[in-house]
């Protein structure tokens, strides 16, 4: 599985031409699955502009191959902002990943807000990520189910039951649209923010671009759940990955980094984070009084916004931390490239997780 899609990848980087025969074998392999994962991840997570128009001739192929229904509502976009259009609805397509809807989708939000003070904002993507919202009153939700871990197919279906009639989409370089292919309302009332190449071979932060894109220097990140109750804690802390295990340190360096927290005598809640094998590993490293979260993010992200101070891996908590001005450690490994880790970068304290002393950066 990895050979042919490592294959296909080292064409795709080098600029050369991929065979159909090598391309299909790449569909096929587990369902799709390792085509986004090693292929298609890579050729964003670059940040390359040239590599924009490579993803868009390949992933074209594959949804002829994968979709031939989607065919007709195929098309390479050319980013367009400014000139937004009147409207009294605006759809914000959500990025599906949480922190991406933290980072980008809200600084569009935001910026629609404020441009359209009497229009109806939808929000456009699973719950989970709407409930990141769901106390700001000018949100509604639009509920569209993405597998994000399933098949080809399972995913490209999401894009082909999507379809808006009128009103203005704005389209943060969605999954729902596999980054502006996929065609969802009349091309006129369409506006692609191409995160992957919209300030070129910069290094500027990603929620900085998009309120550039937007044309609106005031629009920030920002979350809105449900306010959390109780007595908050001084310190949130994130041992989640997001599904990329690139990220993580080891065992030994988050026992002993729960252990110096613990030391400071501040009351600490850890999330649980979002699988089996985190939860594990939260298990192993909790030290005695600490709280633990288990269960839905956007609940964690109230916790985390009205914190002293948060501490993780770079993660979609991370982001939230930085939205909500909440002073951060953040330690980020994992990252394919430099552009990639500023872009992502959140505003606080950013450890390097390859540093020979990441606890003592702490």
């Amino acid at each position: 599985m990895a050979s042919t899609c490592n294959e296909l990848l080292d064409l795709c980087l080098r600029g050369q031409p991929w065979s159909s025969e090598l391309l299909d074998r790449a569909i096929a392999e587990d369902e799709g699955r390792a085509l986004f994962s090693i292929v298609v991840e890579r050729l964003g997570d670059l940040f390359e502009p040239r590599l924009c128009d490579t993803y868009a001739r390949l992933f074209s192929q594959v949804i002829a191959r994968a979709c031939p229904e989607l065919i007709a509502r195929t098309r390479r976009v050319i980013g367009r902002a400014g000139l937004w259009p009147a409207t009294d609805r605006v759809y914000v397509l959500s990025r599906i990943t949480l922190g991406a809807d933290v980072a980008v989708t809200s600084v569009l939000l935001d910026a629609a807000k404020r441009r359209y003070p009497s229009a109806e904002i939808v929000f456009v993507g699973p719950r989970k990520n709407y409930e990141l919202f769901e106390a700001d009153p000018r949100i509604v939700h639009r509920d569209v189910p993405y597998a994000r871990s399933g098949s080809l197919r399972d995913r490209l279906q999401a894009s082909a039951a999507l379809w808006f009639d009128d009103r203005l989409v704005l389209d943060p370089d969605s999954r729902l649209t596999q980054l502006g292919l996929i065609r969802v309302c009349p091309d006129d009332r369409y506006r692609f923010f191409e995160s992957r190449s919209f300030g070129g071979d910069g290094n500027d932060r990603l929620p900085d671009l998009a309120a550039r894109w937007a044309d609106d220097p005031e629009a920030r990140p920002y979350v809105a759940p449900r306010p959390a109750t109780g007595p908050p804690f001084d310190i949130t802390v994130s041992l989640g990955v997001g599904e990329n295990p690139a990220k993580h340190l080891n065992d030994d360096f988050e026992r002993e980094l729960l252990r110096l927290l613990a030391a400071t005598g501040a009351t600490i809640l850890v999330d649980k984070g979002g699988t089996a094998a985190e939860r594990e590993r939260v298990e192993r490293a909790l030290m005695p009084g600490m709280r633990t979260h288990d269960g839905a993010f956007a609940p964690f992200a109230a916790e985390i916004a009205r914190s002293k101070l948060f501490v993780g891996y770079d993660s979609a908590a991370g982001h939230v931390a930085s939205a909500c001005g909440v002073p951060l450690i953040s330690i980020a490994k994992g990252f394919v490239s430099a552009r990639m880790a500023a872009r992502w970068r959140p505003l606080g304290t950013v450890i390097d997780g390859d540093a020979p002393d990441v606890l003592g950066a702490c």
